[in-house]
């Protein structure tokens, strides 16, 4: 698990995308923003489940709130995270994630 740290609240100076991504019938719900130096995120929320995500850029989840367990590709053994934290996903590759219970909100950084 990766050292706590202080999570965002906000951003400052976005443009945000009205229309949401929608993924696994709506369990996990997500809108993207663009900086002002036009690097991409997205803010979202996953409901429980186990889902799985291939990545074309490489990302960092920042867990905002909630807690979930996550496998990233190579890996064998679920990791888990809880609001503080984060994990990062090589471009390239996929993680699995899997929330047992409540709701899990996270900031995703594209690289």
């Amino acid at each position: 698990m990766e050292p706590t740290y202080q999570s965002p609240e906000s951003f400052s100076n976005v443009k945000a995308v009205c229309k949401a991504n929608v993924f696994f019938d709506g369990k996990v719900v997500s809108h993207s923003i663009f900086l002002a130096d036009g690097s991409r995120k997205s803010l979202g929320i996953i409901a429980p489940g186990e889902y799985h995500f291939d990545t074309a850029a490489a990302e960092r989840m920042e867990i905002i709130a909630g807690q979930c367990r996550v496998r990233v590709a190579g890996q064998t053994q679920w990791i888990g995270f809880e609001a503080g934290t984060w994990f990062d996903v090589p471009a390239n590759s996929f993680f699995d994630i899997c929330v047992d219970e409540g709701l899990v909100q996270y900031v995703c950084s594209f690289s």
